[in-house]
């Protein structure tokens, strides 16, 4: 295919190598920045996508270019055919990963191998056993450490923690996840909380990109803090402290966004293409295909109207808008 013919180039020539499918709605955990205390409405069953749906759609958009998937939810794990779905996207010729709040992963230990998964993300935004069941409003504090060190001992797998920062609540934890790469080859992701319905956001509780790297330097001394090339379409700005065997990085999305190089699609559950996180805006490819049709038209339709940043919210005024953001889903019905 010329990449003049590439349908998952948009309009600002960014091409979408990077499909994020949520198999599903449902989560064992209710963070408070990802999902409402009273739940979400979920979508009826026969509205999810069924694991030959989603291994169709994804088998078109590898046809179409993308290289890389990763597996979200809710918590994809709770699915109960999630076997299913791994193995059949794990026949595709593309890198598979997935995000997990870190639950039931020891379970799936051999799975993910089988399925060639090695990059597995693992949410976790405390290392406080009751911060831990304050913000996830549950209590498996301590079955998520074990799996994170289960997975951490195995080199089989790369494995990153994604910990989404607030201010007066866990920002005085930075440090402390930062040690976490002193022996272990793991990434830390510090990621600055974002707004979404539901999750009562607001700027005052936002833990920036700067105040982040000024903390490290702080305790770590800034010479020892130093600044690794990041990949490229990377989301994250990568750092590690000298002497350490791990790193970590920081996802800036509110106060230094990295829409320009973005590659990442999104298939929501109920089989909804998202172009963008924050676009309030989406294509149901799943209606689509169970007509018979040919998903490709919706698709380059949904590509090619991608805003150049944000979703159109392309000034801090729009971006913090509660608005503009009730307008979009929760963090949990998207996938991440």
């Amino acid at each position: 295919m010329k990449k003049t013919d590439n349908i998952l180039i948009d309009s600002f020539e960014r091409e979408h190598t990077y499909l994020r499918i949520s198999i599903t709605e449902r989560c064992n955990l209710r963070c408070t920045y990802c999902m409402p205390a009273q739940g979400i409405p979920l979508s009826p069953k026969s509205h999810i996508m069924t694991y030959d749906e989603v291994y169709q759609i994804a088998k078109k958009f590898v046809e179409l270019g993308v290289t890389k998937i990763r597996i979200t939810g809710g918590e994809p794990l709770v699915r109960k055919d999630v076997e299913i779905v791994l193995r059949k996207l794990a026949s595709l010729p593309v890198e598979l990963s997935i995000t997990t709040n870190g639950i039931l992963i020891d379970r799936y230990l051999d799975v993910f191998k089988e399925c060639n998964i090695r990059k597995i993300n693992i949410s976790i935004d405390s290392l406080n056993t009751d911060k831990f069941n304050q913000i996830t409003r549950r209590k498996d504090f301590d079955k998520v450490v074990q799996n994170i060190q289960l997975f951490t001992k195995d080199d089989f797998f790369k494995v990153k923690l994604n910990c989404v920062l607030m201010k007066g609540f866990n920002e005085n934890e930075i440090n402390d996840f930062i040690e976490l790469t002193k022996n272990t080859k793991i990434n830390v992701r510090f990621i600055e909380f974002m707004p979404f319905d539901g999750n009562k956001w607001n700027l005052e509780q936002l833990v920036s990109y700067e105040s982040i790297v000024n903390t490290a330097e702080a305790h770590f001394k800034k010479e020892n803090v130093i600044k690794i090339e990041d990949e490229q379409n990377d989301t994250s700005k990568n750092y590690r402290i000298n002497g350490y065997v791990g790193s970590f990085a920081i996802i800036s999305t509110v106060t230094n966004p990295f829409c320009d190089t973005c590659n990442r699609i999104r298939l929501t559950a109920n089989g909804n293409l998202k172009n963008c996180l924050f676009s309030d805006g989406e294509t149901n490819l799943l209606e689509t295909l169970r007509a018979g049709g040919d998903i490709e038209k919706p698709i380059k339709i949904a590509v090619l109207s991608k805003k150049k940043t944000r979703g159109g919210m392309d000034t801090q005024l729009k971006f913090t808008s509660e608005e503009l953001r009730l307008n979009n889903r929760s963090m949990i019905a998207i996938g991440g």
